[in-house]
């Protein structure tokens, strides 16, 4: 268990997610420095985005924090960090029309936002309870309790998996409605392009590592068996 040929996999799907995070925050910090052409704030543009798709009602908060910002489906708000919120940059306005391209996706029931909503309160209860039955199922070679840590396992896997559509989805709103409607040039794209990637990376990063895992306790499990 503790020196399964996956962990080699695993390694290095950690290591891709801590160049992932680092390389986030440095892309953010170069075109964080780099005013768009219109001057547009973060709010600006979020507020005229949102109202360009008819969601007048949905409010937008500066919260504090780095790279807080997200998009609130219980409560319909969109909550862009301080840095995002009051600065008229390339990376301040990337993130900000990133986040209502998920206040757009709830307006238009993007299945797969849908879907990881539905499966959230599940995720919640999975997630929590599979690391217990997985180390109890190790340490007293209880491959029963493995098997239904596998299956609450999955299903947390199941959320990170569908979580990557619904992110490269938002980017891909925020992209064609920000040239649509002028909040950059075109020549800018490609700097809103390399700061909303950068954050993919880091979704894509800790989906593998989810993924890797779970085919090792699947072999582990699975070896168990043919064993006995």
């Amino acid at each position: 268990m503790f020196f399964h040929p996956m962990d080699f996999l695993i390694l290095i799907a950690f290591a891709l997610s801590i160049w992932a995070q680092f390389r986030v925050k440095g892309t953010f910090n170069k075109w964080a420095g780099v005013p768009t052409t219109y001057g547009m704030t973060g709010y600006q543009a979020a507020r005229r985005m949102l109202d360009a798709n008819d969601l007048h009602d949905v409010p937008i908060e500066p919260v504090r924090g780095t790279l807080s910002d997200h998009y609130d489906p219980i409560h319909r708000v969109v909550r862009l960090s301080e840095q995002v919120y009051y600065e008229s940059s390339i990376s301040a306005v990337a993130v900000a029309c990133h986040e209502v391209g998920h206040a757009i996706q709830h307006k238009v029931h993007y299945p797969m936002l849908v879907l990881r909503h539905r499966i959230f309160p599940v995720v919640n209860i999975a997630s929590g309870i599979a690391p217990f039955l997985l180390i109890a199922g190790f340490l007293f070679h209880a491959m029963n309790l493995v098997g239904l840590g596998i299956i609450f396992f999955s299903v947390a896997v199941a959320f990170q998996v569908i979580t990557l559509p619904v992110e490269f989805n938002a980017s891909n709103r925020a992209r064609d409605l920000m040239v649509a409607e002028g909040f950059i040039t075109n020549e800018e794209e490609r700097g809103v392009a390399k700061v909303l990637n950068a954050a993919a990376l880091t979704y894509v990063a800790a989906a593998l590592i989810s993924l890797l895992e779970l085919v090792k306790y699947i072999m582990i499990f699975t070896s168990s068996n043919n064993d006995d």
